[in-house]
C-alpha cells in the first residue's frame, strides 16, 4: 500500500481497539500515532479516562486467538508473569439457570488478567513497533477536512495543559474513542447523514472487588473461575476468576435497576442471594484487597455505519465506537480485536480504505454475529423492551434446551461455548445431528449432578472471614 494511501495513521483513542488498531495500521503505513487524553505509556494501573479499568474485562476465545495472531508470543508472555490461564468450557464452572454445566476442555484458552494489567502488555508490544507513537495528555476536539469536505485529513487536539489547540495530519483517521464517539456529530456538522443508533435499554449495573484467599483455602479446587448466568427466573449473575498476584476477582451484576450493593454484607448477602452458592462460599474465606467499584451501563448501542449511503475518504471507526455491547457477555474487547482484523484487509489491497466497504465488511465478519447473540440474550429477560420476532423467541428456547443438555453432556457445553467465545457462528448449534442431540438430551431435564450444590474441603484451622463455618465446607 505504503504510496497510494500516504504515509501517517492517526489513531483517535489509546485503549484496546485503538492498540489493535494501530498493530495492523503499523504494517501499512510510514507513521501511526495514537493519540489519548490519559497518560499511556509505562501505566499499569487504572486510568482516569478509562472507566471500566476497575471492573472485569475478559477477552474471548476467538479473541485470544487473534491477539496471539497480531503478538505472537503474548499469551505465554502474560503466563510466565503469573496469569492464571485455563479452558473456557473445561476449567471454568458454569452455572446456567442454577444448574451447574458439565465440563470438558475445548482448546478456548481464557487469561485471568486485571483490565489494567491486559491493556498494559498489549501497549507495551506496540510501543515495540518501530514506527508507533504515542500523543499523550491530549484532549480530541474534531476533524479536519478538504474543503469540499469529501476527505478527512487529521484532527485537531489540544494538550490538556494548554490553551492553543493544534492540527495532526493524517492520510488516515481511526476513530477508537469508544462508546462516546463524536464521530456521528462530526458527519452531521459536515453535511454527512448521522448512522442509524440500535439502543436496547438494560439498566445493567455490576460492582467489582478483588480479593486474597485465605492460606490453606481454594474452593476453586482446580478450575480457574466460577460463573453464574443471568437468566428470566434469576436476574442476576456473576462472574469471578483468578488474577495474577494470587488474588480472585468478582464481578457480579443485576439488570433493569437491581443493583448490587457495594457494603461487604449488604454484597455478600447479595451473593448469598444467587442460585449457586459457591462464590458466596468462597468469599466467606476471603479478605477483600480494595474496595467495591460500582458501575453502570444504562443501554447497549449499535451504529449502523454500514447502512449510509455516503462517508467521507480517509476515516474509520472501531470497537465500542461501533457497538458497545452489553459488558457481561466479555464481547467488546474480543470484537474490536475481530474489527483489527477486518481494518488489516482493507489496508493490504494497495489502495486506500474505502470506508463503506470496511464498514459492510466489519457488520458481516465482526459485528452482526455477536450483536444478535447478545440482543436475544437480553430479550430473554422479562422487562427488558424490545422486538421478541418468533425468530427470537424460538432462539431463547432453544438455548434452554442446550444449557439443560449441557448439564448431561461435556460436548454439548463444549459446543455452547465455542459460540459465546466467538470461535463458532451460532449457527453451528443449529447443525442436526448436534440438534437431536440437544433436545434428546434435554427431554430428561437438568442431570441430579448439577442441582446438588457443590461442596469442597476447607483444610483444619481456616477461619472464614465473614460468617460462621458453612456445611457446604468439610473439613480437610
Amino acid at each position: 500500500m505504503g504510496q497510494d494511501a500516504g504515509t501517517r495513521a492517526v489513531v483517535l483513542g489509546g485503549s484496546i481497539a485503538g492498540l489493535f488498531a494501530a498493530r495492523v495500521l503499523a504494517d501499512a503505513y510510514d507513521e501511526v500515532l495514537i493519540v489519548d487524553r490519559d497518560k499511556l505509556v509505562g501505566v499499569k494501573g487504572v486510568r482516569r479516562f478509562c472507566p471500566q479499568s476497575h471492573q472485569a474485562n475478559g477477552l474471548l476465545a476467538r479473541g485470544v486467538q487473534v491477539m496471539e495472531e497480531l503478538f505472537p508470543g503474548l499469551t505465554q508472555e502474560m503466563i510466565d508473569h503469573g496469569v492464571p490461564t485455563g479452558d473456557l468450557s473445561g476449567s471454568c464452572r458454569w452455572y446456567a439457570r442454577g444448574f451447574r454445566l458439565k465440563q470438558q476442555h475445548a482448546g478456548l484458552t481464557t487469561l485471568g488478567v486485571v483490565r489494567p494489567l491486559f491493556e498494559y502488555f498489549i501497549r507495551e508490544r506496540v510501543q515495540q513497533i518501530p514506527n508507533v507513537s504515542f500523543l499523550e495528555e491530549h484532549d480530541i476536539l474534531g476533524l479536519v477536512t478538504t474543503a469540499d469536505k469529501s476527505r478527512v485529513t487529521g484532527a485537531r487536539v489540544q494538550a490538556r495543559d494548554a490553551d492553543v489547540d493544534k492540527v495532526i495530519e493524517g492520510d488516515l483517521v481511526v476513530d477508537a474513542t469508544g462508546r462516546g464517539s463524536r464521530t456521528p456529530v462530526w458527519l452531521e456538522q459536515l453535511g454527512y447523514e448521522k448512522p442509524v443508533e440500535e439502543r436496547k435499554k438494560i439498566d445493567l449495573g455490576y460492582v467489582t472487588q478483588h480479593f486474597k484467599l485465605r492460606p490453606g483455602a481454594n474452593p476453586f479446587n482446580g478450575d480457574v473461575a466460577i460463573n453464574q448466568i443471568a437468566h428470566a427466573g434469576a436476574p442476576r449473575g456473576n462472574v469471578f476468576f483468578l488474577v495474577e498476584g494470587g488474588k480472585v476477582e468478582l464481578t457480579t451484576y443485576g439488570i433493569l435497576g437491581d443493583h448490587p450493593p457495594t457494603d461487604r454484607a449488604g454484597l455478600m448477602e447479595w451473593l448469598k442471594s444467587l442460585p449457586a452458592k459457591d462464590v458466596y462460599e468462597t468469599l466467606r474465606y476471603a479478605d477483600p484487597v480494595d474496595k467495591a467499584m460500582p458501575f453502570k451501563f444504562p443501554t447497549t448501542l449499535r451504529r449502523h455505519y454500514q447502512d449510509l449511503r455516503r462517508f467521507p475518504d480517509g476515516l474509520l471507526v472501531t470497537g465500542d465506537a461501533v457497538t458497545c455491547f452489553n459488558p457481561v457477555y466479555a464481547q467488546g474487547m474480543s470484537v474490536a480485536a475481530l474489527c483489527a482484523l477486518v481494518m488489516r484487509r482493507h489496508l493490504h489491497s494497495g489502495v486506500a480504505p474505502v470506508p463503506l466497504d470496511y464498514f459492510r465488511d466489519l457488520a458481516a465478519d465482526a459485528v452482526d454475529a455477536a450483536w444478535e447473540m447478545t440482543n436475544t440474550i437480553d430479550l430473554s429477560l422479562p422487562g427488558v423492551e424490545g422486538d421478541r420476532t418468533f425468530k427470537v423467541r424460538m432462539a431463547n428456547w432453544y438455548l434452554r434446551r442446550v444449557q439443560i443438555a449441557a448439564t448431561h453432556d461435556g460436548k454439548i457445553t463444549a459446543a455452547y461455548f465455542k459460540t459465546a467465545g466467538l470461535v463458532e457462528k451460532p449457527e453451528s448449534l443449529m447443525r442436526p445431528g448436534f440438534a437431536l442431540r440437544v433436545l434428546w438430551k434435554s427431554l430428561r431435564g437438568p442431570s441430579k449432578e448439577s442441582r446438588q450444590p457443590y461442596v469442597y474441603q476447607v483444610p483444619e484451622g481456616v477461619e472464614p472471614a465473614f460468617g460462621e463455618p458453612s456445611e457446604l465446607a468439610k473439613s480437610a
